[in-house]
């Protein structure tokens, strides 16, 4: 490892994408340290440690770990690049039932740019939608137990804060496009990445507290205690790493055809299904879904309301088996839109390709629906395993829900690990093309979907 990395940066080429990388994720980290104008920043993260303990969790809680913390202090990057996430999932799921969408996304380059196009004008109206909401939001004071956000509410503030949030969003989005171009990697992907990692000097800090304290009622952790969650964390670590690269391989036949003087086809290859198809679009569309009861309680701060909140989505029996259920229903839910077997079996009975021992067309269509289906449920069952084995560890050994339990699983890991390989993916394929060894000694890593 420490020998390819050596490599990598005797490259000129190489080096210099590397380094242009990190000196952007850089200018992103900086900024999410600059305030938003008018926001008493102290009292808002205050504001947010109190409604993680109490709550358990909102969307404000799951925006704010995308955004690295930008969002409890409301800086400039505070949004973060959620909206544009948000926003290429819709356009991914209008692309399969509008079908003017549909017609543009076959039309190659030029209707891919004409779609990221409608993706950006979508970003730009649900920056200022959010923005404007959370203006409001920040202005009340009856919402915050006492505590002063805003000093001079009004028009202008709101005005001021959707504009700066927005602008901050989309100069997100352009940094990730210049990591896509001029770096390596995938930009949008590693900044989210960046943005869950940069937790990380807060979990151990309050994993050294909870271990090393003086105060009993501190310390909540023994050393081997410890050595024992750290090998949870491995276990779960290579059992996201075996299922992200995991796939079942259809061998696909191409029949041989003679054109003029030429001879065509006559190749075996196959056709890859990954496990996990929906990769974490499903926990993300499921986190969604469920935290939102407990956000309308810090918009409508009514005490029945709030105690229904914490009893039924406080990380418990019931909410466990609910977050499970969204994740499978969400994981076959988006595979039925990004994976046509009726238009996968068309295209290969029009190319001469068959699958062997399966008729071209409507058996094989039938028969790609029936793998596609069961390996969907493993994949399913898995995510959802990986999705509520923090809120586990959590009940278990009491571990803070904000810091340090997303690290054994969830949307975290799931992320965090599949921009990883992705990244030395890339990485080890300019060593290879320049003949250098890669980070792998047997074996390659596979290609996955980026955000």
């Amino acid at each position: 490892m420490i020998k390819s990395l050596r490599n990598a940066f005797k490259i000129p080429d190489l080096r210099k994408k590397i380094l242009i990388t990190l000196g952007l994720i850089a200018v992103y980290r900086l900024g999410c340290y600059i305030p938003t104008p008018g926001i008493n920043s102290q009292a808002l993260s205050q504001y947010f440690q109190r409604i993680a303990q109490t709550q358990g969790g909102t969307l404000f809680g799951f925006m704010n770990l995308f955004s690295g913390g930008a969002l409890s202090r409301m800086t400039v990057f505070g949004l973060g690049i959620m909206p544009y996430i948000s926003a290429s999932i819709i356009m991914q799921l209008l692309t399969a039932v509008v079908p003017f969408l549909e017609k543009l996304s076959k039309e190659g380059r030029a209707g891919h740019l004409k779609i990221n196009q409608y993706t950006r004008t979508l970003t730009v109206f649900l920056c200022f939608l959010q923005g404007y909401f959370i203006s409001l939001w920040l202005e009340n004071p009856s919402r915050f137990q006492g505590l002063v956000i805003v000093e001079n509410p009004g028009w202008t503030f709101r005005i001021i804060t959707m504009f700066t949030l927005t602008c901050g969003t989309m100069f997100v989005m352009w940094l990730g496009e210049q990591i896509q171009e001029r770096g390596i990697g995938n930009g949008i992907s590693l900044i989210i990445t960046c943005s869950i990692l940069s937790r990380i000097p807060s979990a151990l800090t309050q994993l050294f507290i909870m271990v090393s304290s003086r105060q009993p009622s501190l310390r909540q952790l023994d050393p081997l205690t410890l050595v024992f969650l750290l090998a949870l964390w491995l276990a779960s670590l290579m059992g996201v790493v075996l299922i992200t690269q995991s796939q079942r391989r259809i061998p696909i036949q191409y029949a041989r055809r003679i054109i003029g003087r030429k001879v065509y086809g006559g190749t075996s290859t196959f056709l890859p299904i990954r496990v996990d198809q929906a990769g974490v679009i499903a926990i993300i569309f499921a986190q969604s879904v469920i935290m939102f009861p407990a956000t309308l309680t810090t918009f409508f701060p009514n005490p029945r309301l709030q105690l229904i909140a914490q009893k039924l989505f406080q990380h418990g029996l019931f909410y466990n088996i609910i977050y499970a259920g969204l994740i499978i229903f969400f994981m076959y839910f988006y595979t039925a839109i990004v994976f046509n077997p009726i238009e996968v079996a068309g295209n290969l009975k029009k190319y001469g390709g068959f699958i062997p021992g399966v008729r071209p067309g409507e058996q094989t269509a039938n028969f790609l629906d029936f793998v596609v289906g069961r390996i969907t449920f493993a994949g399913a069952l898995f995510v959802s395993f990986i999705a509520i084995f923090p809120n586990v560890v959590m009940k278990i050994f009491a571990l803070p829900s904000y810091r340090v339990a997303p690290f054994f699983g969830g949307t975290t890991l799931l992320i965090v690990v599949g921009v990883m390989l992705d990244t030395v993916r890339q990485l080890e394929s300019q060593l290879l093309l320049r003949h250098y060894d890669g980070f792998t000694t047997s074996g390659r890593l596979r290609a996955r979907r980026s955000y």
